[in-house]
């Protein structure tokens, strides 16, 4: 009988894992040193590096998606981007949607994900609620659809029934599931999101315009064309890694990869250490370096999987935002410190408004560093960030022996 399984002929370009490391951050835009002042284009080139900016609600510090340009160029004014994803027809050039998961991605890859919402179109790929709501209550969905047709932008919250016990937009009403399946079905887009940050929906024509109606490649054809800019932004990276980055289906991400080898627009790689193999583009240079000297927060492109941050960089991080206080054993919001290409700190960090400054509740030495090496780097990015976020500047409380090392640090 023939041998249905999966097998992929290739000759194997060894790596170091030196190497895989310069790749994952060469990949991620972290070689710039343009030293200008940043604008929308400089911006724009960032976020096509790593294909989108993950969205979350946490505002401990500052919205998630605003951080990973402050990495990669320093300190900009944050409107910019803001005009590139809610701005008029003309200054956008982002629109949100499932990425890697709730993500602001480039209007260009608008029909590269229009697979996925074909999947949601029919129950498939969402969570079981919003499947369920598209099988069961489809009167809702087309009316609440028929409503934005009319009217015009809308949020989930503007539909409640005030006298509902669910009445809140996140509290996952009938009518927030129902939105949020023409949401993932690509027939609504969100127009902006409030201060709540709940979303307000239009419908994609009147939002990125000729793009909405962009014809939408083959299934497979979308799926390897995000593989290889996925790779593109990795550097180098395993099945898991390229799946996870898209939150691609696995049987689709292992025909992909037969695929793209054999048309030669991947190479297998041999990274030290790796136990599975890896992925490259043919035309990367395995040379390549980067010593960015940056903190990231956890939502940053670089930390999404935590398993392949220890793989590359030896570095072990859990986000603990809903760890119970008691058990953390960092903090709340802890943002990686990393110096010339290494991890090799971590603050527990916090925008106190109030004040008006950054505050430091905690900070961490990696083992195998000297706090005289890292203090000054790292105070000098508090600095930076306490200017960012548009604070008076920074406050470190002394947790430990290095956050009092930390506090005693002054920047020239």
């Amino acid at each position: 009988m023939p041998d249905d399984s999966v097998h992929i002929p290739m000759r194997s370009v060894a790596v170091s894992i030196k190497q895989a490391r310069n790749l994952a951050l060469v990949g991620q835009g972290f070689d710039c040193d343009d030293y200008r002042p940043v604008t929308k284009r400089r911006i724009i080139k960032a976020i096509r590096q790593t294909n989108m900016l993950q969205v979350d609600s946490v505002n401990v510090l500052t919205r998630a998606h605003y951080m990973p340009i402050f990495s990669r160029l320093g300190v900009y004014d944050p409107t910019l981007l803001d005009q590139v994803v809610w701005g008029t027809d003309r200054q956008r050039k982002l629109f949100e949607y499932w990425g890697h998961e709730a993500s602001m991605i480039p209007v260009e890859d608008y029909p590269l994900y229009r697979w996925r919402m074909e999947d949601a179109r029919n129950g498939k790929g969402t969570w079981g609620r919003i499947a369920r709501m598209q099988r069961e209550q489809p009167d809702l969905i087309n009316g609440i659809l028929a409503r934005i047709e009319r009217e015009g932008a809308i949020g989930a919250s503007d539909l409640e029934d005030k006298r509902a016990n669910s009445s809140a937009w996140w509290g996952w009403s009938d009518t927030k599931t129902a939105m949020e399946y023409l949401f993932w079905s690509g027939q609504v887009m969100s127009r902006k999101r409030r201060s709540s940050f709940e979303r307000v929906y239009d419908l994609p024509e009147r939002i990125i315009g000729d793009a909405a109606n962009l014809a939408a490649p083959d299934r497979q054809d979308a799926q390897c064309d995000l593989i290889c800019k996925g790779i593109a932004a990795m550097g180098v990276a395993t099945e898991a890694d390229l799946r996870k980055y898209f939150r691609l289906p696995t049987a689709d991400v292992k025909g992909c990869l037969v695929r793209l080898v054999e048309e030669g627009r991947l190479l297998a790689a041999d990274v030290q250490g790796w136990k599975q193999p890896g992925y490259m583009c043919p035309n990367v240079n395995p040379r390549s370096r980067a010593k960015p000297t940056c903190l990231m927060v956890p939502f940053d492109p670089v930390m999404w999987e935590r398993d392949r941050v220890e793989r590359i960089f030896g570095f072990n991080y859990r986000i603990e935002i809903y760890v119970p206080a008691e058990k953390r054993q960092y903090g709340y919001y802890v943002l990686p410190f990393m110096l010339n290409g290494e991890f090799v700190a971590r603050v527990d960090l916090k925008a106190d408004r109030q004040a008006g400054v950054l505050l430091v509740q905690s900070a961490y030495l990696e083992d195998g560093f000297a706090a005289g090496d890292v203090a000054g780097a790292l105070m000098a990015n508090l600095e930076r960030l306490s200017a960012f976020l548009g604070l008076s500047g920074v406050v470190v409380m002394p947790a430990n022996d290095f956050s009092r090392y930390l506090a005693s640090v002054r920047v020239a």
